[in-house]
């Protein structure tokens, strides 16, 4: 009886140890999947709020100052012009606000657009979406139809109607200023997630 209760001793000994072990185990294998987890999540929270701050930083930062430069400088050429609309018509300008319009282009909306453009052909990948959206397309036409008959004109003495065949595409300023605040608060709020990991 004696070795008996010795076995159950022993037994009830082993069990509690074996039991012990099993839940520190079993507690530090859970702890270690969560903090996988954890850390996972927080990895992927880094890699996209680096990717946010790519696009702010290289693409979007920039075009919006392009964008809002780009405004301000038209109204002062229409205040300078001493009207709002440019082209009204055949002749609808005189001889010294062509001169003052060519020279607006020569100094001011050409390289403003040839900068955007350059921005847009190097950062495309930059770009929100999985294609280029069609106000950024219709910003090409724009400045490529312009840039090509304003060279012509200068270089060849070609004629041309003194502006793009495509008017601005204000969708295009719209888009990228919204662009802009949306990953503006999409990085705010990874940067929180981030913090709180």
């Amino acid at each position: 009886m004696c070795l008996m209760r010795q076995n159950l001793n022993v037994d009830t000994t082993f069990m509690a140890a074996l039991l012990a072990a099993v839940v520190t185990a079993g507690g530090w294998l859970a702890n270690h999947w969560l903090s996988g987890r954890a850390e996972r999540t927080r990895r992927l929270y880094e890699t996209s709020l680096a990717h946010v701050d790519k696009q702010l930083e290289e693409l979007y930062g920039p075009l919006v100052f392009l964008v809002q430069e780009g405004r301000t400088a038209w109204r002062d050429f229409c205040d300078t012009l001493g009207r709002e609309v440019v082209f009204e018509g055949p002749g609808a300008l005189t001889e010294e606000e062509i001169d003052l319009w060519l020279f607006w282009v020569d100094n001011e909306f050409i390289p403003r657009n040839s900068a955007i453009q350059i921005l847009l052909s190097s950062k495309a990948h930059l770009v929100v979406g999985n294609s280029m959206p069609d106000s950024h397309l219709a910003f090409i036409e724009h400045h490529a139809s312009w840039r090509v008959a304003h060279l012509r004109w200068k270089d060849k003495g070609v004629a041309y109607r003194w502006h793009a065949k495509v008017n601005w595409p204000k969708q295009f300023e719209t888009e990228v200023i919204e662009t802009y605040k949306e990953l503006k608060n999409r990085q705010a709020e990874l940067a929180g997630h981030v913090l709180r990991i």
